[in-house]
């Protein structure tokens, strides 16, 4: 499949502050690896700054010490989604389906600037037929489901057959006034107006824990960097470059290690690769 679009290449004089600030909310004490796995892919993605909302104090040490290059603010006592200044936002991996899970979403979507918000996993799955709770205000949204929690935000059933899934993401995005990207075997890029894009890379072995967490981070990366840089791409167009790109890395990495043994992990170490084929 050929690139979906191309990275604009990088200024000589760029710096981390116009390469893009990310500001993310995601792992807790059962599942700290979200938080990492996050932190890094959004490196390798391109971002110039990673903080993490720390939402448990036990995420600082894993963090720090698997992506030392990323920063941290504290959302233990206090939620403030202007920290650092981002230009784009991410929540969902890795917090638990929780009613405080709910409250930080929550109050990411209150926010009252146009910074483009990344909407992924529990963030996801703490509304239940809520799909339109998740529109309204200034920030573009993207939310990033696997065809559970497509279901459970639509309140139905999702088929398997591509013809459905397609439907379920062009509905999901219509009711949520959002970009969807339908995670799974073919992954699709659907907007609210009704346009769609539908991935054919990938391969079995991102069929393993914490491939969508990598997903999720890339985009991120993506978005912040386009803002920060004045990008002429839209968020359709990013949400597209994101998803290439995952799927890339993700065929690269079978190709070099083999399906069996791929972890996440290996999807992020194959990302600069991948957006090389990207670049302009």
């Amino acid at each position: 499949m050929s690139a979906p679009g191309q990275l604009p290449r990088r200024a000589d004089d760029l710096h981390k502050g116009r390469a893009g600030r990310v500001l993310f909310a995601a792992g807790s004490r059962d599942m700290p690896g979200a938080a990492l796995l996050i932190a890094r892919a959004a490196q390798r993605a391109g971002a110039g700054l990673v903080v993490l909302a720390r939402t448990h104090h036990s995420l600082a040490a894993i963090v720090a010490g698997g992506a030392p290059e990323s920063v941290q603010v504290d959302f233990e006592d206090a939620v403030d989604w202007t920290a650092r200044e981002p230009h784009a936002r991410l929540a969902g991996p890795g917090l638990g389906a929780t009613a405080k899970t709910r409250a930080l979403v929550e109050s990411a979507l209150a926010c009252d600037d146009d910074v483009p918000l990344v909407l992924d996993a529990d963030a996801l799955g703490v509304f239940t037929d809520e799909a339109a709770a998740l529109g309204g205000g200034r920030a573009p949204r993207i939310l990033t489901p696997h065809p559970g929690e497509a279901a459970k935000l639509l309140g139905r059933a999702i088929g398997s057959s591509a013809a459905e899934r397609l439907a379920a993401a062009r509905e999901l995005a219509e009711r949520s006034a959002s970009i969807v990207c339908l995670k799974g075997a073919g992954t699709i890029v659907a907007t609210p107006a009704g346009s769609s894009w539908t991935s054919d890379l990938g391969n079995p072995g991102l069929a393993t824990a914490g491939t969508g967490d990598v997903l999720a981070g890339t985009l991120v990366a993506f978005v912040a960097s386009a803002k920060a840089g004045g990008w002429e791409h839209s968020l359709e167009e990013l949400a597209r470059l994101a998803v290439w790109a995952h799927g890339r890395a993700g065929d690269l990495a079978a190709a070099a290690i083999g399906e069996r043994g791929l972890i996440a992990s290996d999807v992020i170490d194959f990302l600069p690769a991948a957006q090389l084929e990207l670049t302009s």
